[in-house]
């Protein structure tokens, strides 16, 4: 009986749960932002998307010097 009377005494190791327990609490409140917020980020996605999409990379500069030309003569 004395060995369960110290075990419960005992308040080594209290630290770590309350760790554990912080821990878990961090995490819960992360997956709650994220299911809170994960449509507007999406639709936010969608939206730089199309805008990037129907934007044309140029890879060599003639036609930029061209505009210049053009810009200069103006």
């Amino acid at each position: 009986m004395n060995r369960h009377r110290a075990f419960l005494a005992d308040e080594r190791g209290a630290v770590t749960v309350d760790w554990v327990v912080l821990t878990a609490a961090t995490v819960g409140l992360g997956l709650a932002v994220m299911a809170q917020v994960r449509d507007g980020v999406e639709g936010l996605a969608g939206d730089i998307r199309s805008n990037l999409s129907g934007i044309e990379i140029r890879t060599s500069f003639e036609e930029w010097d061209a505009f210049r030309e053009a810009q200069a003569e103006d």
